[in-house]
């Protein structure tokens, strides 16, 4: 098993995420305004991946999906689906618990716009393969977009033409672990019709089933 280091609170690796690093403490100097670390056990069979925090989200709280719509709708779904425990009240500092699984970004720093370069996703890829390697229970990951679902892939040392995104799809990326997709949890594809509260706890429900 491989040992996992998250990236410093001062990550120099991306000059465009630490620019707009320094704007966002000047501008919010309460807020966490750095990278955000994972939340839940290492020892999880189950890994969610998203793309990276949202503005208001966990870059102010410090919690992955904290603080923002996606978080509304993805703790509710796991508190629902036995994944979590507690009471889910947008901050990091609520008391809820994670079971058997863990949520992580692929972009541990807030981009502007919510949009991640080529380079930036490149530079911060070698923390979610690591974090990947150090899990030896890692039986199951669900990618939440795209984004997640192609960096999920690299970090497991697959090719993505291999296994092409799809809200739904269930791909046995390698003998051990299992990658089920889901469009993005954001408020634009609910209020959109694109993904709807039940088709993200179907995709839920199916991640446990892969989990063992």
């Amino acid at each position: 098993m491989s040992i996992f280091t998250p990236p410093s609170r001062d990550c120099p690796l991306c000059p465009r995420l630490v620019e707009f690093r320094m704007a966002n403490r000047a501008k919010f100097p309460s807020w966490h305004n750095g990278p955000v670390n994972p939340f839940g056990g290492l020892d999880a069979r189950l890994l969610i991946v998203g793309l990276a925090p949202g503005l208001r989200g966990a870059n102010a709280t410090g919690r992955p999906f904290t603080g923002d719509w996606a978080g509304d709708l993805l703790y509710d779904t796991l508190l629902a689906k036995g994944l979590a425990k507690g009471t889910y009240a947008e901050r990091a500092d609520d008391g809820l618990e994670l079971i058997d699984c863990r949520i992580t970004n692929a972009v541990r720093c807030v981009p502007p716009a919510n949009r991640p370069t080529p380079a930036e996703a490149k530079a911060c890829r070698p923390f979610l393969a690591d974090e990947v390697a150090a899990m030896p229970n890692l039986r199951a990951i669900l990618a939440i977009g795209g984004f997640g679902h192609n960096e999920a892939l690299t970090a497991l040392g697959v090719k993505k033409s291999a296994f092409p995104f799809a809200h739904g799809a269930i791909h046995r990326a390698t003998q051990k672990v299992t990658v089920v997709d889901s469009y993005h949890c954001s408020r634009l594809n609910t209020n959109t019709g694109r993904l709807t509260a039940e088709m993200f706890a179907k995709v839920v429900e199916e991640a446990v089933v892969r989990m063992g």
